[in-house]
This record gives structure tokens, sequence and C-alpha cells, in this order.
């Protein structure tokens, strides 16, 4: 499993930490991991709907945040699950740039067994290294 929870956050929180062998990987896994605290079972969410995200931010952690927060946008805004799919981020200028591709549905209680509200990510203890020739992230989400 390219994600694992972590127990000793408070019960207000979920945290998780997500690691890829390059930063596509890793915002995927994170991203999933995110899903994953909300439904039990990310392959029931059909890809019925396409959302285009893109992003940019001058620190990759801050993306990543950024992304994150996108996902619970559409989860919120528009009950909408998504999984992502392409994930491309280049750097230029100094500022970090995302465009990622997500397929989803609306949420539907009678197949996506909800867990939790995932209301935020929160900047506490966040963080994404380089590590082992990979990438990995640590994440805490207010539910």
């Amino acid at each position: 499993m390219p994600y694992k929870f972590l127990e000793e956050i408070g019960t207000a929180d979920i945290a998780f930490e997500a690691v890829g062998r390059d930063l596509p990987e890793l915002f995927r896994d994170a991203a999933d991991a995110t899903m994953n605290v909300m439904i039990d079972n990310l392959d029931a969410i059909e890809p019925r709907e396409t959302r285009n995200i893109e992003l940019s931010n001058e620190k990759i952690d801050m993306l990543l945040f950024d992304f994150l927060q996108e996902l619970i946008y559409f989860k919120d805004a528009e009950r909408l699950l998504l999984r992502t799919r392409e994930v491309r981020i280049d750097e230029l200028d100094q500022k970090c740039f995302l465009k990622a591709e997500a397929t989803g549905e609306p949420l539907d209680a009678a197949r996506h067994h909800q867990r939790a509200d995932v209301k935020a990510v929160t900047l506490h203890d966040f963080s994404v290294e380089k590590e082992d020739g990979g990438w990995k992230a640590r994440v805490l989400l207010d539910i």
C-alpha cells in the first residue's frame, strides 16, 4: 500500500503518510489516501465525470496542500468523489505547476460506504520531502 494511516493523532484528525517514486505518484497516492478517509472502497468510485485541475504554487508542499484541498472542495460543493488518473508537475521560474485529470461520480450512500467527513487539510505537521530516491508526504486531515 503506498500510504499508511497514523494512529497516534487525536480523534478529530486523521493523519497519513504517502510515498511515491516521483511527484506525480506521490500526489496520486495522497489523493487516494484522502478519498480513502472519506469512503471505504475506492474501487466503488466509477469514472462518470471528469474534472481538470490546474494549480500553481511556489512550494511543492503547498502545491500538494492546495491539490488535496481542491479534492475536498469538489466533495463539499458538488458531492463529487474523485480519483486522480493523470498528474503532471512542472517547475518553471521557481514556481511549481500542476495539471491533473480526476474522474469520479457523485457520492452514493448505497455504494460508497462513508467513513469520515473530511473538512480540510491542516498545516500542522504537513510535509513533503525527497526521501530514498522517491518522495514522502505527511498529511493531517481535519474531520
